[in-house]
């Protein structure tokens, strides 16, 4: 990794936000789980979580997610499970739903530990989200349609908090609030993805990426790395 990249990386750990995030809850469709990432990556954030009891659609959904490597996604079974463990964070739990105590998304301040709530395309959120939530919040609309798209909606919201973030330097940190193993990961994985994909692959332990962005790693480990499967056959007989 050359020290443009390095410090590149480096940069954008700075800048991420990991007391913000978003839930989708059974959203299923792919291209709006890929726009919803990509926005969530352009505001900061440092991962998502999605709601899919149903394992083939987790799976798709992980797939559509992973298009953006620079945010991780964590998945939960129930949406109650979802919430406990987002509330146990301190986060403020955000629901888009348009109620009698719903306020105008941007009267909320999103400054505080925060996750904004999605809902799935057809059915929108579910009762559990809308019963465990801290607030429900609405974006204005003056024109024919009654909402808009999930993805659409997600970025505006993101957006807001981004804005309000950044009046509040929350954007001008010298140092990133990521742990050092999430930052090793970062820079392994962005710095290094053909190796790091071998080294998954092989099951082998991630090396240290010291201050100059280079890897330290011992013999053993670059030995590995480089046996390739057919001379690893070979030595177990």
């Amino acid at each position: 990794m050359n020290e443009r990249r390095y410090r590149r990386i480096c940069q954008m750990m700075a800048m991420r936000q990991p007391d913000l995030t978003i839930c989708l809850e059974e959203i299923h469709k792919p291209h709006n789980v890929s726009a919803i990432v990509r926005s969530a990556d352009a505001v900061g954030i440092h991962q998502i979580h999605a709601i899919w009891p149903d394992q083939h659609v987790k799976l798709s959904v992980s797939s559509a997610a992973g298009c953006n490597s620079w945010v991780k996604v964590v998945t939960h079974h129930s949406t109650e499970d979802a919430i406990s463990q987002l509330k146990s964070q301190n986060m403020q739990i955000l629901v888009t739903n348009l109620s009698d105590n719903a306020v105008d998304f941007r009267e909320i301040d999103y400054t505080r530990p925060t996750c904004i709530m999605m809902g799935q395309e057809k059915k929108g959120i579910s009762p559990q989200a809308l019963a465990l939530a801290d607030q429900h919040i609405i974006i204005p609309m003056v024109g024919m349609v009654q909402s808009l798209n999930v993805s659409v909606a997600s970025a505006l919201i993101l957006y807001e908090a981004q804005r309000q973030r950044q009046l509040a330097g929350m954007y001008t940190r010298e140092q990133s609030l990521l742990t050092e193993q999430e930052q090793q990961e970062w820079l392994f994985e962005g710095g290094y993805p053909v190796l790091a994909e071998v080294a998954k692959r092989k099951r082998l332990a991630r090396p240290y990426i010291n201050s100059q962005g280079q890897i330290e790693a011992e013999d053993a480990w670059w030995a590995q790395m480089q046996l390739t499967e057919k001379m690893k056959k070979q030595q177990l007989g």
